[in-house]
C-alpha cells in the first residue's frame, strides 16, 4: 500500500473583491422612494416635534460656534414637557434615582455602605427579589408586584378596588393609547371623538390607523371648560356624515390647555358614553400638576364611573413623565381597563407580548410614583421639600407667565389651573396674515417662527393643537427656569411684532 498516496484536494484562488467587474442593479430593481410606504405614514403630523423643534436645534447646535451671529445666546425649549430637558433643568427626584441606581447596580449597596437611605435599600431589595435582574424581559404585562401596587394606589385615591390583571404597564401613555386606538378603530368609518385643542398624539394615531377625527371645541371663554352638549353635537354631526363614533377622549387636566374637569361635567360624560355606547379614554397623566387643588381639584374618571355603577368601558392613562416626576426619558406609565370583558383583556395581552415587555426601569419609576417614601421613612422630608418645591415654582410660573401675557397687546390667556403649560390667543392683523401667506406659512407659525428667529424661545404653534377658524393660538411650558427673562424677551418681541403689523 506504499505506493498509494493520500489524494490533497485543489483549491482554487478565489478573485479580490475589487477584481470583482461591478455590475449595475438591474433596471428591474424598483426604488424605495415615499410611493413605497403605507400612505396612512405621509398623513401623520406631531406638532411638538415639527418644523419648530427642528428649527430649534439648529439654532442650538448654531450657538456652539464662536461668531455664531444669532440675536441670543440659548434656545428656550417652551415647545414640550420635558422637564429634565438640558436647559428646563427641572432636578430629578432623589428617591427614584435611587432606586433606579440599585437596581441597575445592586453591588452598590455594598461598595457604598450607609450611602442610600435603608427605605431605598429596602424598596431596591423587594423590586430585585421579584424582578431578577433590569437587564431581563419581565412579564409581559408588566412585573406583578409593581401592577399590585399600581392597584393599590388607585384603590387609595379613588376608594374603589382595582383589579392588577386589568392594569398593563406601558412604555410611557403614549403607547397605551396607540394600542388601544389601535385596536378599538375599524376603518373605514370609526371616529374618534377629540377635545380641540388636543394633544398632538391623537391626531397622528388616528392618521396612522385610518381612524376619523371627530372634533368637539373646548369653550376658551369659560376656562376651557369642556360642553357635554358640544360633545352631543359632535356626534350627531359624524353620525349624519356617515362616521360611527367609537371612543371618547377626554383629557383631564388639558393639554395643551391646563383645564381641569368639575365632577358634574364627568358624570355627563360618563351617562353620553353610556348612551352612544363609547368607549371612554381618559387621559390623565397631569393628575398631580395641580396649581390650586381645592379650588381645581382632580377626580379619576374611574372614581365617577365607579360611583355610578356604570358599564361604560374606560382605559385611564398615568406616566412618570408628567407630574413631579419628570421622567420622559426611561418611559414609564400605565393605564387600568375598567368593564372590559376578560376576552378584550385577553386581546390587548396578546398585543403588548408582540412588543415582549415595557423598560424595566420605566416600571421602576411607575412604582417610585405611586409609591413614595410615607412619612417616617428616611426618604420622606428630602422627597417632600423636592416635589413642594416642584410644584411651588410651576404655579407661581404659571400665573406671573398669564399675568403678564394678559397686559400685551392683542394677546389673551387663560392662567390654567393644572398641567405645564399655557395656551394663549393672539390676534394677529391683516397686515400678518398676509405676510404669512407670503411666506407660504400659516400665520401662527408665521408668529412662533418669528419668535424664535428673534429670542430663541421654541413655541408650539397652535394649528398643531387644533382652532376655531380664524383663531391663533400658541402653547408655551411653565417649565422654563428663570421665567422674568424668558417673559421679558417674549413682551419685547410682541411689542416690536405689534409696532411692525399692528394688531387689527
Amino acid at each position: 500500500m506504499a505506493h498509494m498516496r493520500r489524494s490533497i484536494p485543489s483549491f482554487r484562488r478565489l478573485p479580490s473583491i475589487s477584481s470583482i467587474p461591478h455590475r449595475r442593479p438591474s433596471s428591474s430593481m424598483i426604488p424605495l422612494t415615499l410611493s413605497s410606504l403605507n400612505p396612512t405614514v405621509k398623513n401623520v403630523e406631531y406638532a411638538v416635534r415639527g418644523e419648530l423643534a427642528i428649527k430649534a436645534e439648529e439654532y442650538r447646535l448654531k450657538l456652539q460656534e464662536p461668531n455664531h451671529g444669532l440675536p441670543f445666546d440659548k434656545v428656550i425649549s417652551s415647545n414640550i414637557g420635558n422637564p429634565q430637558q438640558k436647559g428646563l433643568d427641572q432636578t430629578p427626584i432623589t428617591f427614584t434615582r435611587q432606586v433606579a441606581a440599585l437596581t441597575e447596580y445592586p453591588a452598590l449597596a455594598d461598595l457604598a455602605p450607609g450611602i442610600f437611605p435603608a427605605d431605598v435599600v429596602a424598596r431596591a431589595q423587594e423590586l430585585l427579589e421579584e424582578i431578577g435582574s433590569v437587564g431581563a424581559y419581565s412579564h409581559s404585562q408588566g412585573v406583578p408586584l409593581i401592577r399590585k401596587n399600581v392597584a393599590k394606589f388607585i384603590e387609595e385615591r379613588d376608594g374603589f378596588p382595582s383589579d392588577p390583571n386589568s392594569i398593563f404597564l406601558t412604555a410611557g401613555a403614549s403607547s397605551g393609547v396607540s394600542l388601544l386606538l389601535s385596536m378599538l378603530l375599524t376603518p373605514p368609518d370609526s371616529g374618534v371623538l377629540i377635545p380641540i385643542p388636543q394633544y398632538p398624539l391623537y391626531t397622528a394615531t388616528l392618521a396612522q390607523f385610518s381612524g376619523k377625527p371627530i372634533p368637539y371645541y373646548l369653550d376658551e371663554t369659560k376656562g376651557w371648560s369642556t360642553s357635554v352638549e358640544s360633545v352631543q353635537e359632535a356626534i350627531t354631526k359624524a353620525k349624519s356624515e356617515g362616521t360611527d363614533p367609537k371612543v371618547l377622549v377626554v383629557i383631564n387636566p388639558g393639554n395643551p390647555t391646563g383645564s381641569v374637569l368639575d365632577a358634574d361635567t364627568q358624570t355627563a360624560l360618563v351617562r353620553l358614553c353610556e348612551q352612544h355606547g363609547l368607549v371612554l379614554l381618559a387621559d390623565e397623566v397631569y393628575q398631580s400638576n395641580l396649581h390650586n387643588p381645592t379650588a381645581f381639584p382632580f377626580t379619576s374618571f374611574k372614581k365617577i364611573a365607579a360611583q355610578l355603577n356604570s358599564p361604560v368601558p374606560l382605559a385611564s392613562f398615568h406616566s412618570i413623565s408628567k407630574g413631579v416626576s419628570g421622567e420622559c426619558g426611561r418611559r414609564g406609565g400605565y393605564f387600568e381597563c375598567h368593564n372590559f370583558p376578560s376576552s378584550v383583556l385577553a386581546e390587548i395581552y396578546k398585543m403588548v407580548s408582540v412588543g415582549l415587555c415595557p423598560p424595566l426601569q420605566g416600571q421602576i419609576g411607575v412604582d417610585c410614583m405611586i409609591r413614595p417614601p410615607r412619612r417616617g421613612e428616611e426618604s420622606f422630608e428630602l422627597w417632600h421639600q423636592e416635589t413642594s418645591s416642584i410644584h411651588t415654582a410651576l404655579a407661581t410660573r404659571t400665573k406671573l407667565m398669564a399675568d403678564r401675557l394678559n397686559q400685551l397687546p392683542g394677546i389673551s390667556c387663560v392662567s390654567s389651573p393644572g398641567a405645564l403649560y399655557l395656551h394663549p390667543k393672539v390676534t394677529l392683523s391683516s397686515k400678518a396674515i398676509d405676510a404669512a401667506k407670503q411666506a407660504n406659512k400659516t400665520p401662527d407659525v408665521f408668529y412662533t417662527l418669528r419668535l424664535l428667529d428673534e429670542t430663541g424661545i421654541c413655541a408650539t404653534p397652535g394649528s398643531g393643537f387644533g382652532q376655531k377658524d380664524g383663531e391663533w393660538h400658541f402653547r408655551l411650558t411653565c417649565l422654563c427656569p428663570g421665567v422674568e427673562e424668558y417673559v421679558e424677551s417674549l413682551e419685547r418681541f410682541h411689542l416690536g411684532w405689534v409696532k411692525q403689523y399692528g394688531v387689527e
